[in-house]
């Protein structure tokens, strides 16, 4: 999931480029954007930057594994 402070600065920026005539509804819109981020980043099924990291470590870890029962394999199979 996104970081809340991603949609906390999302929706401050979004609040800052409103025209100053609606100056008086900005926290009403600021609370509607932030709701409207936080469902579609939930839906979206987004994952954190640390899961992601993580999960390339162990695909490499994997692939280093599989690389070396091929080899192992082929040794096997030429003798």
């Amino acid at each position: 999931m996104i970081d809340l402070r991603t949609i906390d600065e999302l929706t401050r920026k979004l609040g800052d480029a409103l025209p100053p005539g609606v100056a008086q509804t900005k926290d009403d819109l600021e609370s509607r954007f932030r709701k409207v981020l936080t469902g579609a980043f939930e839906r979206m099924n987004l994952v954190g930057r640390e899961e992601y990291d993580a999960q390339c470590a162990i695909l490499e870890e994997t692939r280093a594994k599989l690389e070396a029962l091929e080899e192992r394999l082929n040794k096997l199979s030429s003798t």
